[in-house]
């Protein structure tokens, strides 16, 4: 794809984001369009964000469960970059009507203390890299109508990256097994998943090893103080005004997120 294409989309992208109004699948109009090409649409979309004086803060890892993997057809995770615009504080109401499509994931953030460059990049090392975990919410957004995404759709989208809230419970990576934690998601007071750290690539431990592995192929390196968000435990929630989200992970603590 060239550039004035790339450019063309990815300022269509955040023109939805600021609208709040979604747009057609890219996938639709670029039928030839691959991952690589919509990186690039992301790199575009994300520097329209900097421009206005944002700041890249971390890193985010999509689609680390077999079943979104099975329903976009592919096999490894994707990533995206999370912005100073993009946190919420713990106990500061998200309002609804600020997203498109929010749906929130309960997942495990990582920040680090020490860079990270790929490749090479094992579980261990992350291990050492780690300053400490915490639980958060993802509220991931969409600006393609309706959700209907193929991979290069949410890649272009930076990963369909809404906004975070991190737990104010921090701990030691090394004194956990993140792998066998149990997470147990509610809505509105009621239990509406269950799962273990494993459901993200084994570990999310893996899957920001995955992260740094595959950004060092890129030439870039994770970068010590960044926020990693290691993939959803949990089932896409649909959230609307007046909901509230609380998760527990075992050994760990706990997160909640309200919407306004």
């Amino acid at each position: 794809m060239d550039k004035t294409h790339i450019e063309c989309y990815g300022d269509e992208l955040y023109q939805a984001l600021v609208a709040r109004e979604a747009v057609a699948p890219l996938t639709d109009r670029e039928p030839d369009m691959t991952i690589e090409d919509a990186y690039q649409i992301q790199l575009r979309m994300i520097q329209r964000r900097l421009d206005l004086g944002e700041t890249v803060i971390g890193k985010k890892i999509g689609v680390t469960s077999k079943v979104v993997m099975d329903m976009l057809k592919v096999s490894q995770p994707d990533f995206g970059h999370l912005l100073s615009g993009m946190v919420f504080s713990e106990g500061e109401p998200i309002p609804a009507n600020s997203l498109i499509a929010p749906r929130a994931e309960a997942e495990v953030a990582f920040m680090l203390k020490r860079d990270l460059q790929g490749p090479g990049v094992m579980a261990a090392d992350v291990l050492r890299a780690t300053e400490c975990v915490m639980p958060c919410f993802e509220i991931v957004d969409s600006r393609i109508q309706d959700w209907k995404i193929k991979i290069q759709d949410t890649v272009a989208d930076n990963a369909s990256c809404g906004v975070f809230i991190l737990g104010g419970v921090r701990a030691d990576p090394r004194r956990l097994d993140l792998a066998l934690a149990g997470m147990v998601l509610e809505k509105n007071g009621e239990v509406i998943s269950t799962a273990t750290g494993a459901a993200v690539q084994g570990s999310p431990v893996n899957a920001v090893a995955w992260l740094a592995n595959t950004l060092g192929r890129l030439g870039i390196t994770l970068k010590a103080g960044e926020v990693i968000l290691s993939g959803s435990q949990s089932p896409l929630v649909p959230v609307v005004a007046g909901d509230s989200l609380y998760c527990s992970v075992g050994g760990l603590g706990n997160a909640a997120v309200r919407f306004i």
